[in-house]
């Protein structure tokens, strides 16, 4: 199959550039596509086209954005299989998942998006002393900067641009380098839904160059990024002078607290699932299992039987649970974990160093890994401290309801966490005390979009969501009228 050549995305015009990255399948490791390596120019560029396209865009009537942004879900879902096989290519998940996952989830952002700002409604109060009126509007900002992450390439893209331009923003995209060919596919469907031209726009290229031109740009007054903390933390300092609105959704070290009373079966298999899906490449995924002590070996014996039966495999194969890692960089970065895991006391129980591979040949450079189960790691470890991002997990035991929550607790991060126990009190008052943005009680990623989500501590500031979503890409403004 010959290269993918993939072209910048500005005023609604697909352009080329003068140097362009490697794109690698991850299941296969040879370069399957050139991606476009812009910087300042391109940037700039994309700057003045959205700047031209918002006034039209933020006086569209909403009635007419929404026709548009249900366009755009009908074309990807005409084009579902298309984009799945791209995006399993991109990023090295099973097509299988991203058939089921990714690009239904694309279709059901601008979907909901499209709808809720329909029934959006305005606050007024009325001051008889004054004889006054005060009413609240809601008011699109502008450009707005958008960088998403390789792990869910179009999924978390689209739920950057659909509430952007749902509330009448422009924007400019930056999608990671590594899995760019699902939003070039993207960009297309724009055209085809009829998005005026330079309402979305896609820069392709790394984040030093292209995404530090799109974060220091005074015409871009909002940034939403997706990705590593360290990241962050420059967006924060380069932004500051420019006092930029930030939604930052950050890594996690979730943790899942199993109590002996939680539903056993569906428990084991959830658990499996949330440490699992997406290769363990997804921020929301359990990295940490706290077993209350009376049902640990139980459930540990039970876990590792369950991740035994993942298969790990070419991605094109419906039979594949697991594709293959990002990079081979990244692939090295996780071993490493479990390395180092081991060393500090931590028993590999399955997975890395225990079973072997068996790929086809075409698949022998791809960056594979076993599901890995570590038991007994101690808390501050690197492993248990750290965000792996990768298919392994480790488990404890606890004895008391204080110690798993001040376990649970014991890291940086706060994104998610998984609490599992059919006592309805215990569920209540363990989930108030967990510090994370979203738990999930004898469940995992069930997600309503009405909802904020968003993380606490290192994993972010900032929530997205229906409403979040709208006082993010807004700006409240108080009337005052004289009766």
């Amino acid at each position: 199959m010959a290269e993918i050549v993939v072209e910048n995305f500005i005023g609604g015009e697909f352009l080329r550039t003068e140097s362009y990255l490697d794109s690698y399948d991850p299941s296969t490791g040879e370069v399957w596509a050139r991606i476009p390596d812009s910087g300042e120019a391109e940037i700039e560029r994309a700057v003045q086209a959205a700047k031209s396209a918002f006034p039209g865009w933020s006086s569209t009537p909403a009635e007419e954005r929404s026709r548009i942004m249900q366009r755009i879900a009908d074309i990807v879902e005409s084009r579902l299989q298309e984009f799945a096989e791209a995006e399993s290519r991109d990023q090295g998940k099973p097509v299988s998942l991203a058939t089921r996952v990714d690009i239904p989830r694309l279709m059901h952002n601008f979907r909901f998006f499209s709808t809720s700002i329909l029934h959006m409604t305005n606050s007024s109060t009325l001051l008889d002393k004054a004889g006054a009126v005060n009413y609240t509007t809601q008011t699109p900002v502008g450009v707005a900067g958008l960088i998403s992450p390789w792990n869910l390439p179009v999924y978390l893209l689209s739920f950057k641009i659909a509430p952007c331009i749902a509330f009448g923003n422009t924007c400019i995209c930056k999608p990671s380098e590594m899995t760019s060919v699902t939003a070039w596919m993207l960009a297309k469907v724009f055209n085809d839904a009829g998005v005026p031209p330079g309402v979305i726009n896609i820069v392709f290229g790394t984040g030093p160059r292209a995404g530090q031109a799109l974060v220091k740009h005074p015409d871009v007054p909002l940034i939403s990024f997706t990705g590593g903390t360290a990241t962050a933390e420059h967006i924060i300092k380069t932004s500051a002078p420019f006092c930029k609105k930030l939604s930052l959704e950050l890594g996690g070290k979730n943790p899942g607290v199993v109590f002996e009373d939680a539903d056993f079966e569906n428990c084991v298999q959830t658990c499996v699932r949330s440490s699992f899906a997406n290769q363990g490449e997804i921020c929301l995924c359990t990295s940490r299992i706290f077993v209350q002590d009376t049902i640990f070996d139980k459930f540990v014996e039970r876990f590792v039987q369950e991740t035994r039966k993942l298969k790990v495999g070419p991605p094109q194969e419906a039979s594949s649970n697991l594709g293959a890692l990002i990079s081979k960089e990244h692939l090295q970065k996780v071993k490493g974990y479990v390395a180092i895991a081991s060393q500090d006391g931590g028993t590999v129980l399955c997975g890395q160093e225990k079973e072997t591979l068996e790929l086809p040949e075409k698949n022998k450079n791809g960056y594979f890994m076993r599901p890995t189960v570590i038991v007994n790691v101690p808390d501050d470890t690197r492993s248990m401290q750290e965000e792996i991002f990768g298919p392994v997990t480790c488990i404890n035991s606890f004895k008391s309801e204080e110690e798993a929550i001040q376990r649970a607790n014991n890291v940086k991060f706060g994104l998610s966490a998984c609490l599992w126990t059919q006592d309805v009190s215990r569920a209540h008052r363990v989930g108030q005390k967990l510090q994370a943005g979203t738990v999930w009680t004898n469940c995992w990623l069930v997600r309503d979009l009405n909802l904020p989500f968003g993380g606490t501590k290192a994993s972010g500031i900032g929530r997205e969501g229906a409403t979040s979503s709208r006082e993010f890409f807004t700006e409240e403004k108080t009337i005052c009228i004289k009766l």
